[in-house]
């Protein structure tokens, strides 16, 4: 059904193109619930486009699903960007509401209202696939379509057990070496005493741990930090929730930092011109919670981290943010002040062989992560024996050790 090439009107990178073939070797062999991990950067926006374009040139109806309603519009923007024409909107009242569209963008929640209603399309491609739907299960089970989901972290327990296949695409240290992502260098200024902070459903209770990271002193640190070594660079900032993420804006601007504000309650038009500002420079810092962990394609050359978490899929998303190349943005300061880094590991070394298919309510199988110690003379985070940033070379005994994640999904 899926067999045959369309010409591309984009010449694609040999790595994009390599993770296209091994796709539809999979849905050639009869997988028809295939996930496609592609690391932030790797040009998802074109390489979707092109499994679209390649599914129309069979005359196959298409149905892309977004995580939340504000991607809608960026989604259809991207593909007509990209040379697909004729889409329409499933969403109430849209102005771009078409059913006789071949490619249609929803909401994946929209989706599931919606399935008796929807005809049911040849091909569904479900963007952020690691995000947990309810409901998308029972759909996937009642359509006969091709399922293909993307993401950059389908690491969720039990996703194995709704997914198939998972192809995986160049990992993040190629694409870095390779000159596709930024490089990076990673520092933790604080380390927050989280003994105290309660964990609940395998993760950090949000009340507990605003109190730890909204002390005065280490809000200061923040900005102090910032201000040494973030060389002035266009920056994101992640906080524990909204009121912590606004203190830090707040911080910021008394500093003397142009700072902005995102939230999912902000307005998409003020969204868009935030986003104008932050590229144009009249903005510094941006801070946020997880607003900004996907859908966005800011020149990001920092992110300080403010916000602790025991998620490798939360780590890796936030981080991702600052690994895109733009020009003035060919290499990416992390200032780890959640200490995440050191308990979950590198972005760099952070890998899964399959999809998990631990069912909920028994343990998964942590992986075995090198977790990174703090230079003794430049104090850069990094794995191995020799400091990449200054040289030093650390004594055996201090070297990185496998540690396992505490909290893989």
């Amino acid at each position: 059904m899926f067999d045959g090439f369309q010409a591309a009107r984009k010449t694609l990178r040999p790595h994009q193109q390599e993770a296209i073939d091994r796709l539809w070797a999979r849905a050639r062999a009869g997988d028809k619930r295939i996930v496609l991990q592609a690391p932030t950067g790797f040009g998802k926006t074109l390489t979707a486009a092109k499994i679209i374009e390649r599914a129309l040139a069979k005359g196959n109806k298409v149905l892309f699903t977004v995580p939340r309603l504000s991607l809608v519009s960026q989604a259809v923007s991207d593909f007509e960007n990209e040379g697909i024409s004729h889409i329409g909107v499933i969403q109430a009242k849209h102005p771009r509401t078409d059913s006789s569209a071949p490619v249609q963008v929803a909401t994946v929640q929209t989706l599931i209202r919606r399935t008796e209603s929807v005809k049911q399309p040849e091909l569904v491609i479900i963007d952020e696939c690691h995000e947990d739907f309810d409901g998308l299960t029972k759909l996937m089970d009642s359509w006969k379509s091709l399922f293909i989901g993307l993401s950059a972290t389908p690491w969720r327990q039990g996703m194995g057990l709704q997914w198939q296949t998972l192809v995986q695409s160049k990992p993040i240290s190629w694409l870095i070496d390779n000159g596709f992502l930024s490089k990076f260098t990673v520092y933790a200024p604080d380390v927050p005493d989280l003994s105290g902070v309660a964990v609940r459903g395998g993760e950090y209770v949000e009340s507990a741990l605003e109190k730890v990271m909204g002390e005065a002193k280490l809000l200061g640190n923040v900005v102090e930090t910032w201000l040494a070594k973030g060389e002035n660079r266009p920056t994101l900032v992640f906080g524990v929730n909204r009121a912590h993420a606004g203190l830090l804006r707040d911080r910021f601007e008394a500093a003397g930092v142009s700072a902005a504000y995102v939230d999912c309650e902000t307005d998409p038009i003020e969204r868009v011109a935030i986003g104008r500002k932050f590229k144009a420079g009249e903005y510094k810092v941006a801070c946020s919670v997880r607003t900004l962990t996907t859908g966005i394609d800011w020149p990001v050359s920092c992110i300080v981290d403010a916000a602790p978490t025991k998620s490798e899929m939360l780590h890796v998303q936030k981080w991702g943010r600052g690994l895109r190349v733009n020009p003035g943005t060919e290499d990416c300061l992390f200032l780890d002040h959640a200490g995440n880094a050191l308990r979950i590991g590198l972005v760099t070394d952070i890998h899964h062989d399959d999809l998990d298919r631990t069912p909920k309510g028994q343990k998964p199988k942590p992986i075995r992560v090198k977790l990174p110690k703090p230079c003794t003379a430049c104090e850069v985070l990094f794995v191995g024996r020799v400091c990449p940033a200054c040289g030093t070379e650390r004594s055996e005994e201090h070297t990185s050790e496998l540690q396992s994640p505490m909290f893989i999904s």
